[in-house]
């Protein structure tokens, strides 16, 4: 048993969560309010809950959130809320890094605006629940030259019908005489949930994954939309992972493309002033990469990361987490999407002549 700030005793699985230090974090305060009022739940603000619980369990058929992002193909799907009485239950996609983050949004959000009174708390899910919510993923990649998987996959597969899953679409292509499955995902597949993607993935046969994404950048001259990430190392809260990169020497060599250490974060609240302080020799982070490349290399598999620098934690710049709606950041965004889906054909153009003859007529 624990005890909240309230008094309250909460039951051993549950977790109370705590607001972050809004005056110590690498967001300005201005920027993670921005950022937080578009994560939260709309009933959030329609009354004050005696209890607010976070849990994970996928479930479209309670109330959808009313700042859910439209006008997208992925990633547009936010956590649902369920009204029990005056308690609110928060239901996100089962995984261990979602659940929390969601936990900390709220709490972070409620405390920025004079309303938070130790009421939210959150229970991680079993990692059964984590699994059998990934495996409701049943395309079949075992006869793709590549798997690419993640944010922008409208942009990269622009032509084409997308056949849809459960919380998924995938469409395939033939990229310059390669196979490619393009796999995207309704809702977020944060943190460790993108791990079991790979592990899914490599599974049904997938044999080279690459994950196309938002990074922030730890160095404080990168400024954010202007150019690509890539590498093959990241520093997960247990150590650091490699991983055999799809990539090779390619993306790193191109001019607007930086490489480096990666290091993985179960959330962009716990990003603080400390917490980057801490991060001496790493250049990017985001929830994921870390996640993915271990599963790719427990599986035997490639994988590789090619993402846009969408923030900077080490300095202030105009453009950050909440404002990427803007215009003009939209633009220049498209434009390194083009980056990418040049240099993945470069690299497809890379692998053995007559790999894929044996496919033809098969897509």
């Amino acid at each position: 048993m624990s005890v909240t700030s309230a008094g309250e005793v909460v039951p051993a699985h549950l977790h109370g969560a705590s607001p972050i230090d809004a005056y110590r974090h690498t967001m300005s305060q201005d920027s993670l309010l921005r950022y937080l009022q578009i994560k939260v739940h709309h009933l959030i603000d329609e009354r004050d809950w005696a209890r607010i619980r976070v849990v994970g369990g996928y479930d479209r058929g309670c109330v959808v959130s009313a700042r859910e992002k439209t006008g997208k193909l992925f990633n547009w799907q936010r956590p649902t809320a369920e009204p029990d009485g005056d308690n609110l239950v928060i239901k996100c996609y089962p995984g261990l890094d979602y659940v929390q983050h969601n936990a900390l949004i709220i709490a972070t959000y409620l405390s920025m605006a004079g309303r938070y009174r130790g009421q939210v708390d959150y229970e991680l899910p079993a990692g059964q629940a984590c699994q059998a919510a990934v495996d409701r993923l049943d395309a079949d990649p075992s006869l793709d030259d590549l798997v690419v998987v993640g944010w922008g996959l409208g942009h990269l597969a622009a032509s084409g019908a997308w056949t849809y899953g459960d919380g998924y679409a995938w469409h395939r292509a033939e990229v310059e005489g390669q196979r490619v499955l393009y796999l995207g995902y309704l809702h977020s597949i944060w943190g460790d949930v993108a791990g079991r993607v790979v592990s899914r993935l490599a599974a049904l046969g997938a044999r080279r994954v690459v994950y196309v994404g938002k990074v922030g950048s730890l160095d404080p001259g990168i400024a954010p939309n202007t150019s690509l990430a890539t590498g093959s190392c990241s520093v997960l809260p247990d150590g650091p992972v490699t991983w055999p990169d799809f990539f090779g020497d390619l993306a790193a060599s191109q001019p607007d493309v930086r490489s480096g250490v990666h290091v993985s974060s179960p959330s962009i609240l716990l990003e603080g002033e400390s917490w980057l302080r801490g991060q001496h020799g790493r250049s990017f982070v985001d929830p994921e990469i870390g996640h993915m490349g271990r599963a790719a290399h427990e599986a035997g598999i490639q994988f590789g990361y090619l993402h846009i620098v969408s923030n900077n934690l080490a300095r202030p710049y105009p453009s950050d987490l909440s404002n990427e709606r803007l215009t003009a950041v939209v633009e220049r965004r498209s434009a390194l999407l083009d980056r990418i889906g040049e240099i993945i054909r470069m690299r497809l153009r890379q692998l053995a002549p007559g790999h894929h003859l044996l496919r033809k007529g098969r897509l």
